[in-house]
């Protein structure tokens, strides 16, 4: 059985104030569709570099992210670039702009790679 899925809109709402209770800087770059829309989160570590992870679906139904651009941060400009394309594409994503400097911020599934 899938485990049941939360709505994008709820989720990036839970992330504003998760973020806010620990003290990193969380920016909505681009509102998506409440119910539906995919997530990106582009996140600016400490030496101004971008990584940044799509939200996907786990072969057991929970939230997983993958990295759409690979495993290591990009230059802020080739993410943003990334990030218009994407927009172009999918008018329903949400994008959220995530500065940690410390690299405290986790994300709340597993994370696909390959």
């Amino acid at each position: 059985m899938a485990a049941p899925r939360l709505k994008p809109g709820l989720w990036v709402k839970a992330q504003l104030r998760l973020c806010d209770r620990a003290g990193i800087a969380l920016t909505v770059l681009r509102r998506g569709d409440y119910d539906g829309g995919s997530v990106i989160l582009k996140i600016l570590g400490a030496d101004g570099r971008a990584g940044l992870l799509a939200r996907a679906t786990a072969p057991s139904g929970a939230i997983a992210w993958m990295r759409p651009l690979g495993p290591k941060p990009v230059n802020e400009a080739e993410a943003d670039s990334y990030l218009v394309r994407q927009g172009e594409f999918d008018p329903d994503i949400w994008v959220l702009e995530i500065i940690d400097r410390t690299g405290i911020y986790a994300i709340d599934g597993a994370l696909l790679d390959g």
